[in-house]
Formats: structure tokens, sequence, C-alpha cells
């Protein structure tokens, strides 16, 4: 008798960790559009440091990332349960913030367009250790800080998934989806940051393939984060301007994300026209909050000119 139950509750739990896998891989792939943008705006956010520090900083961004996950899963999951109605207005803040970082990210571009500012790259030849280790930890802090967003926007999809099952293992797919993602993204980024050390490696063997190989990599490695910083800037706007049209929706009930508008008969085509009318909606609010807080700035300094 013993040894069968021992066996039934193998067989429950076999069952329960398949049921599972099953829900995390539907989570996941509904997911997959916010990670591709996670892991264009991680890559380019942890990019342009040190070679020997690329490594280090891809790990502490992690850690933070996986921090961000240990503090967003027991707190969806709870507002879920007690406050629902707390969760869309948290990702439509989010949201902002994502347009705003996006808006940010381009004006400053406009501005200093044709101006090279060399002066942090004198900085980190003549300062000191501490000096460099500051730079590292602010553009870790500023990543863990957009991944913050990001994750959040995927745990709350991932809920969304398994929002009719219990408790139990909606926790537990959350948790598979949380460890997965990060290990998946931020192992992608290391690759990304380390495809020139790999390159520089294939030109020193002597190998004429190995050399074309590596003299590729080489080339390869440039344009691949100049074509990151390009789409994880986008990014930010889809995401954020996502986040926004959905919580509309979610309050106006005017169907305002195109969610159940059939444009075209091509779903390919009507998910390209949602993605410019989320692209536009982020634009338009990151472009608005640039503008406040660059009026908010500007008050100040006229004061101080009037005196």
């Amino acid at each position: 008798m013993a040894a069968g139950s021992l066996l039934a509750l193998f067989d429950d739990i076999a069952t329960l960790l398949d049921d599972i896998s099953a829900m995390s891989k539907v989570a996941v792939k509904k997911t997959a559009g916010v990670l591709g943008d996670d892991l264009a705006v991680n890559a380019e956010q942890v990019g342009n440091v040190r070679a020997e520090r690329e490594l280090p900083v891809v790990w502490a961004v992690a850690k933070g990332s996986l921090l961000n996950k240990v503090i967003i899963v027991p707190v969806v999951l709870l507002a879920s349960l007690f406050m629902p109605w707390l969760i869309t207005p948290v990702l439509m803040i989010g949201g902002v913030y994502l347009c705003f970082e996006g808006a940010e990210k381009v004006w400053h571009g406009l501005v200093h367009r044709g101006v090279k500012d060399h002066s942090q790259s004198q900085a980190l030849l003549k300062d000191s250790n501490a000096d460099l280790l500051k730079l590292e930890q602010k553009r870790v802090k500023g990543a863990i800080q957009t991944d913050f967003i990001l994750s959040l926007e995927i745990i709350v999809i991932a809920l969304s998934t398994v929002q009719e099952e219990v408790f139990a293992k909606q926790a537990m797919v959350l948790a598979v989806v949380a460890i997965g993602i990060t290990i998946g993204v931020y192992g992608l980024v290391a690759l990304i940051v380390k495809i020139d050390d790999l390159g520089l490696l294939l030109v020193k063997a002597e190998n004429a393939v190995a050399t074309a190989a590596g003299t590729f990599l080489l080339w390869f490695a440039p344009a691949l984060m100049k074509t990151l910083s390009v789409v994880g800037t986008l990014a930010m706007f889809l995401v954020g301007g996502g986040i926004l049209s959905h919580g509309f929706d979610h309050y106006a009930k005017l169907e305002f994300a195109l969610g159940h508008l059939h444009i075209f008969s091509n779903s390919f085509a009507n998910g390209v026209v949602q993605n410019l009318f989320n692209g536009l909606i982020g634009v338009a609010a990151g472009a608005l909050v640039v503008a406040i807080i660059s009026r908010f700035h500007q008050n100040p300094t006229a004061k101080n000119s009037a005196t």
C-alpha cells in the first residue's frame, strides 16, 4: 500500500510538472515580442564598456533583473488576488517611463547631432578606477530600471495565460518564466557583447577560414551594437505605447488598442498596423513627458536670469 501511494504521489508530481512545463511554454510564447524588446534594450544598455568589464556588467544587470522578478512575481500574484484594479495603472506608469526614456534618447541625439563628446572617453583614460566603477554603476542602475518595467510587462502577460488556474500553479508558472527568461535574455546578451572578442581570437588562428570568420565578426560586432541601439530605442516606444494603448482600451472600452479591428485579412498586416499604432502613441507620450520635464528645468533658469 505504501509503495502504491508513493508511486501515485510521483505520478501526480510528474503530471503537475508536465502541466507547469506546458503552461510555461505557452506563457513564454505569448511574451515573445516583449522578450525580443527586452533583449535589444539590455544588449544596447550594457554595451560600450571596457572589454574586460563586459561580462561583470552583464552579470550585475542579470542579478538585478532576477531581484526585480523576485519583487515583481509575488506582488503581481497578490495584486491579482486582492487588488486586480491596481495592475493596469501601474503598468501604464511603467509604459510612460519607457516612452520617456526612448524620447529622451532621441531628443539628446537630435540636439547633439554631429557633435562628438570626447569628454567621457578622455575621462576614462585619465580618471581613476573609482571613476570608472562609478560610470559602470550608473549604466547598471539604468539597465536594471528599464529591466524592471519590461519584466513587469512580461510577468503580467504570463499571468494572463494562467488566470484560470489555481494560485499554486500560477505561482509556479511565473517562477519558471521569471528564471527562464532571465537566463535566456542575459545569456544572449553576454554572447552578443563578446562577439568582438571571439572575432579577435579567430583572427589570430593560423587558418584562413578562421581568420576570415574573425574578420567578419570584427566588422559585424559594431554594426550589431548600432542596430541594437536603434532597435532598443524603438522597442521602448513599441512596448510603452502598447502598454498605454491597452490601458486606454481597458478603461475607455473603445477598442482603442485596435485589438478587435481587422483592417486587413492578413494577420501579419494587422500586427504591423497595431505596432505602428503603438509606436505612434509611444512617441507622442514620450515627447509630451520630455517637453514637460524640459519646461520644468528651464523655469528655474529663467527665474535666476531675471533676478
